[in-house]
Order: structure tokens, then sequence, then C-alpha cells
């Protein structure tokens, strides 16, 4: 019992620090595609003209607009974990903090590299961050939402988001550059990879001692399919794998 308690909490430290390594990433990347000044994902757009706008720092907007989104659950019905709310305060803090340090890059020499390591470094994070299975970012919450209330696909949710919130950061003043079509492009292929790289295993539940003498009853099977009986018991422990589930509702 000690074992698997030791076990589970550092299966829960490992996913908690992912979590916000993870998110302070995801917001140091944006920053990069800030200074590279090429153009920026679609809700970067956003902030940037609503920050130009206002004169609120671009992190500081993130975090607004962040919490405003997540305030749009509440009529979807939709319940925020850990890193749903996580992800509000991390990302913009980690990028206001990444752009203090970071400054005005010249030429495309410097511009180019810093948007090609700042895509790669945001599916680094999307990977790492997702991978923890905290809950969704609020963003991600609002376009699973809809998709359950309105029936529309993903796909059909999603871009209609994204256009809505290019289109309104772009009249703002918003950055939108060859950066956007290229983030729109290959974050998908970078998150997937990621998110193999960074997949946590489920933690394992504890060995079941074996008593010699004693058969272990049949394992059911899918309807249709022959029932195969557990060997007899006495010849070692059998593992008996528990499924692990996330701590909070994604």
């Amino acid at each position: 019992m000690a074992r698997t308690t030791r076990r589970s909490t550092t299966h829960l430290s490992r996913r908690l620090v992912q979590l916000y390594a993870g998110l302070a990433l995801y917001g140091a990347s944006s920053a990069l595609l800030v200074r590279a000044e090429l153009g920026l994902e679609p809700w970067g757009v956003l902030h940037q003209g609503l920050a130009e706008l206002t004169g609120i720092s671009i992190g500081v907007v993130s975090i607004i607009v962040g919490a405003v989104v997540l305030l749009l659950w509440i009529p979807l019905r939709q319940r925020p974990g850990l890193g749903t709310v996580s992800n509000v305060f991390v990302v913009g803090l980690a990028m206001d903090g990444t752009l203090a340090v970071v400054g005005e890059l010249d030429g495309y020499g410097f511009r180019v590299p810093a948007l090609v390591l700042g895509i790669v470094l945001n599916g680094v994070a999307t990977g790492l961050y997702i991978a923890a299975r905290f809950g969704p970012g609020p963003r991600d919450g609002l376009m699973t939402g809809l998709n359950r209330v309105t029936g529309r696909s993903i796909r059909l949710v999603r871009t209609a988001i994204e256009v809505a919130v290019v289109a309104t950061g772009f009249v703002l003043g918003g950055s939108l550059g060859v950066g956007t079509v290229v983030y729109a492009l290959a974050i998908g292929p970078l998150a997937q990879l990621f998110l193999r790289v960074f997949a946590l295993p489920e933690p394992t539940g504890p060995a079941v001692t074996a008593v010699p003498g004693v058969t272990a009853p049949a394992v059911t099977a899918a309807p249709g399919e022959p029932s195969t009986p557990a060997p007899p018991v006495g010849s070692g422990p059998v593992a008996a794998p528990a499924p692990g589930q996330a701590i909070l509702p994604q």
C-alpha cells in the first residue's frame, strides 16, 4: 500500500511539473512570436490588437480574455480543471516576463529563427500541458462546449471561432502575416508529435498475491467471443492493473 501511494504521489508530481512547465513555455513561445513580428497565432492576433487599443500589456490582455472566455463556460455547462484556471494566469505572466527579457529583434536574420523557434516551442508546450491531463485551456473548452451544444463538428466550430478572432484582432491592429499561416499549418502535427513524446503512463495498482490451490475465475469475454479461463493461481503473483484517472474533470 505504501509503495502504491508513493507511485501515485510521484505520478501526480510529474503531472504538475509537466502542466506548469508547459504553460510557462507556451507563454514564452508566444512572446517569441511577438518579437518575430511576422504574424501571430489566431488568439495572439486578438490579444495584440486589444493591447494596442487599450495600452495594456499583451500578457495582461491574455489573462483578461482567458477569464472572459472562462465565464462563457457557465452557460455551456463546461467544468474547468486545475489546468484550465492555471492556463488563464500562467501563460500571460510568462509572456510578459519573456517580453521583458527578450528585446526587439532587428532584421530577418533574427526574426525568422525567432518565429521558427516560437512555433516549435509552442508545439512542445502544447504536448506538455495537454498530456498532463488537468483539463483543457479556456479557449479549447469554449470550442468543445459549442461543439456539444450546437452539434456542429469540431473543425467547423474551431474554424468559425478562429476566423472571428483573427478578423477582430487584425481590425484592432494585431499582427497578421506569414507567421500566422505557418503556425496554422505546423501546430497540429507538432502538437500530435509532442503529445506522444510527453504521454504519461497510467499508475498501476498493487500486485495480487496468489493463494496456492485456488483457481482464479474465468475472464468474461465480450459478447460473441469465447471466455478465456485464467491460469491456475499458485505459480506466482498476478498483476492487477488499475485504470487510473485524471484528478480533475477534463
